[in-house]
């Protein structure tokens, strides 16, 4: 049970978010009105991508200093995870654009820098599925996973502040915490935050542990 107080938390937190973010009160904007409640699930799934790609590049950078494999392993299922949580970034902005921008897709500068630094790490996975040499693989890939990451920072965080940009916090906009992001949003945006990030966690250490069951199965079908 001690070993699994942080899943337990996820659990708790990410109830609370759904309940809590449907049902306390939010703030009555002009044309954001009820969609704002998207906040508690849209951007907690890019803080969510960005740590998940964080730890992914760091264990790459350790598979580049010591080649353990379990490095390798560790590094591409966050990443795995971190796309899933770009995709459902994306997905659930779609959405929200829909009803206070009038489309799915308006062409934002920071929408399609999401779009473009996704397909960074979509090219991430296709590199991994080209070489058949394992550590040829790996070295590569992992060299290519610092680069995306450092492909990803500007994209999403530094060229949409430098444009025109609808979004909050982007293109001279200022962001939810100027206007709108009251006490009530933080006491549900702050757990929604922590929980889906300890649900991405949880995600790619379970993406490890069957991976590392594939490899010892392979192992004995080897052996066998």
């Amino acid at each position: 049970m001690t070993k699994n107080w942080w899943k337990i938390a996820a659990v708790i937190l990410l109830i609370y978010t759904v309940v809590a973010g449907f049902l306390m009160g939010v703030p009555r904007l002009v044309i954001v009105n009820e969609t704002i409640r998207a906040l508690y699930f849209h951007v907690p799934m890019w803080f969510g991508m960005v740590i998940m790609f964080l730890v992914s590049t760091l264990y790459a950078i350790k598979y580049l200093r010591n080649s353990d494999p379990k490095n390798d392993i560790l590094s591409v299922e966050f990443a795995n995870t971190g796309l899933l949580f770009g995709l459902l970034g994306i997905f659930t902005g779609m959405i929200w654009a829909n009803y206070t921008w009038g489309s799915p897709w308006h062409g934002d500068p920071k929408q399609n820098g999401a779009a473009i630094a996704l397909l960074v790490y979509l090219a991430y996975f296709v590199l991994r599925g080209s070489v058949d040499n394992a550590e040829q693989r790996s070295r590569l890939s992992a060299v290519y996973n610092i680069f995306a990451f450092a492909a990803m920072i500007p994209l999403i965080f530094i060229i949409p502040r430098m444009t025109s940009s609808m979004h909050p916090g982007s293109g001279g906009n200022p962001g939810f915490n100027m206007y709108d992001l009251d006490s009530k949003m933080r006491m549900v945006f702050y757990p929604a935050v922590i929980g889906w990030i300890l649900l991405g966690v949880w995600i790619a250490t379970l993406r490890v542990r069957t991976r590392n069951a594939e490899e010892k199965i392979l192992e004995i079908e080897d052996y066998a």
